[in-house]
């Protein structure tokens, strides 16, 4: 899997991490162990203007996902997957500092970040949340990544609870 995490923020963020989790998620999801994703970290201004630019909406946003090639995992256990790019997610750490902090179970930034890289990476692979039953599929697929990863790692307490919107 070709990961590259650039942190253009300013901030400083545990890069290790977000490359790990993304890596565990693709994994998980049976994507084709030679496709490549790109994870960019920017400031509140640079995602202000990309949520304005795409989304339409002002302010800054936690994450948001930018499919190249529309890779899905494969439906069946036998099935290879295909290869290819998928594309980028965009990750914002002082949204995601907020959001950590204002949680029903109050997580660190990175943890939020964490969360928010497997949230980018479900989108990319096409997943949504705008319908209840996507919206519990995909937060159920989400949760069951990050425990997982943090149980491989021997992390303890909660994982943190989707605070994405």
């Amino acid at each position: 899997m070709s990961i590259d995490v650039n942190n253009e923020s300013g901030t400083e963020v545990d890069e290790q991490a977000i490359l790990d989790i993304a890596r565990y998620a693709l994994a998980r999801m049976r994507i084709h162990p030679l496709s490549e994703l790109s994870v960019i970290v920017v400031d509140t201004d640079a995602m202000e203007q990309l949520h304005i630019q795409w989304m339409d909406l002002t302010g800054p946003t936690d994450v948001m996902s930018f499919p190249m090639d529309e890779l899905r995992p494969p439906a069946k256990d036998d099935e290879e997957p295909p290869q290819g790019l998928l594309g980028d997610i965009v990750l914002c750490p002082e949204v995601a500092k907020k959001q950590g902090e204002d949680a029903e179970t109050q997580h660190s930034m990175d943890e939020e970040l964490q969360l928010l890289t497997v949230h980018g990476v479900l989108h990319l692979l096409g997943y949504d949340h705008e319908e209840p039953d996507e919206k519990a599929e995909m937060f159920g697929l989400q949760a069951a990544i990050v425990d997982g990863w943090r149980s491989e790692r021997g992390m303890t307490g909660p994982s943190p609870a989707p605070t994405v919107s």
